[in-house]
């Protein structure tokens, strides 16, 4: 236990939005079905990846702070 270091992020937190967004972007595209071969995986993966990067693929964020405000302003203190 000495050498894990545990870092806590909020569940909401953007970057953890943009990580599942692109982990479902990958299950759709490639591995939404059983790969047997880990060299067969990584392949799939990378060519994901390189795909993903060399389409520039970006996340448009829809919801502004205002929005964001008023939706949750009844759970505000």
């Amino acid at each position: 236990m000495n050498k894990i270091e545990f870092n806590y992020t909020p569940k909401h937190a953007s970057w953890l939005n943009i990580a599942e967004i692109e982990i479902n972007a990958m299950d759709i595209m490639c591995t939404k079905r059983r790969i047997r071969n880990k060299n067969l995986f990584i392949m799939e993966t990378k060519a994901f990846c390189n795909y993903r990067n060399e389409k520039k693929s970006k996340i448009t964020w829809k919801l502004t702070k205002e929005v964001a405000d008023e939706k949750l302003s009844k759970h505000y203190i």
